[in-house]
């Protein structure tokens, strides 16, 4: 008896505009997965449905979405032709409209042992990790872009590299921002069990929020807790390649001590003409004595910047900041919505549908 065939796996050609850049997706296989095994670059954040960053418009074609959070993609946006592509998999040829991220597939994403140098507790729920990478892989990344460790159960955690590539150093390093999430199964283990000379698997570098170099404009620098972390980055790529746009960092955080870099960020404006710090404190309390800025930090750089037609955003940090500051920026402030770059940080519970933190 002669088995029935099998039907063979089915590709689709997708086309992105305005680049016309063409590559080709595998039956099931999510767009932005294909695109960045292609070394395509396109706009994206968390991979997960979660944060809305990879956000783009499907002009021709049809496909089926996996699951994701109705705040990255709403039922609204979806009948408007809208598609998030890191869950959005080809259910025939497509034309999609998308932003190409210029250089993002120079890099090669890369596994690799990490040895853990130091763990430093710099506030109460945020840690400062730093880790020796291979000497041997020659690791390469864009200021702004994250690692994704690689868990024994093969659960995975993003978080940003804090470092600029022209600090890696020899042997090389990166230093990294976490935020301590109560029951998280990667950061419970950095506050309480992680040590010196552990092994950490990780792999990247992925993402694409990093400073668009071929644009003179100036530049805002938005930040929410550890948000900071890829910003610190950039600034610090800013100043060893000598690009001196006009840039304002501002950084919110709920209170004074969860500025945890709060003096590096006051010598780094002191020392560079171009540089201006604004910190912003949403929760301070009498005892903080704060005579800076308070509320939404957002809506500061909305006081300070009525009209930002002229400017490009860079902002990271929780999904309500980044998703406020893109809708009021360009509504009320005029920002061309093509000059807001993001990074958008989602926890577990931010996937699964629970509160953002």
């Amino acid at each position: 008896m002669s088995c029935p065939p099998q039907p063979a796996n089915v590709s689709h050609q997708v086309t992105l505009e305005p680049a016309g850049r063409r590559f080709t997706v595998e039956d099931g296989e999510p767009i932005l997965a294909a695109a960045i095994r292609q070394g395509i670059g396109m706009p994206y954040g968390c991979r997960d449905g979660a944060c809305g960053s990879c956000k783009s418009r499907l002009l021709q074609g049809e496909v089926v979405h996996g699951p994701h959070q109705q705040k990255a993609l709403s039922q609204a946006e979806a009948q408007a032709g809208l598609i998030l592509t890191c869950c959005a998999r080809a259910l025939s040829d497509c034309l999609v409209e998308a932003r190409m991220v210029p250089g993002a597939g120079e890099h090669p994403v890369q596994k690799m042992p990490t040895r853990v140098l130091s763990v430093e507790q710099v506030a109460a729920d945020v840690a400062v990790l730093r880790l020796q990478l291979p000497a041997n892989q020659n690791f390469q990344f864009f200021a702004g872009q994250y690692l994704e460790f690689i868990l024994k159960d093969g659960a995975r955690r993003s978080y940003s590299m804090a470092s600029a590539p022209s600090r890696l150093g020899s042997p090389p390093q990166v230093e990294l921002h976490l935020r301590r999430m109560p029951g998280g199964l990667f950061t419970e283990q950095v506050f309480t069990t992680l040590k010196e000379r552990d092994i950490l698997r990780a792999e990247g570098p992925f993402g694409s929020f990093f400073l668009r170099e071929d644009s003179a404009k100036p530049v805002v620098l938005l930040a929410s807790g550890t948000g900071f972390a890829p910003v610190q980055a950039i600034l610090q790529h800013m100043q060893d390649q000598g690009i001196a746009r006009p840039t304002t960092l501002y950084w919110g955080c709920r209170r004074r001590a969860d500025l945890y870099r709060h003096d590096w960020c006051e010598q780094q404006a002191a020392a560079l003409p171009w540089l201006r710090y604004v910190p912003v404190l949403s929760e301070a309390a009498p005892e903080d004595a704060w005579r800076g800025r308070s509320g939404f930090v957002h809506e500061a750089v909305m006081a300070d910047f009525p009209d930002l037609a002229g400017h490009q955003v860079y902002a990271c940090g929780t999904p309500p900041m980044v998703q406020a500051a893109e809708r009021d920026f360009v509504q009320r402030c005029g920002l061309p919505p093509e000059e807001f770059y993001a990074d958008a940080f989602t926890s577990e519970a931010d996937k699964h549908g629970a509160i953002a933190r």
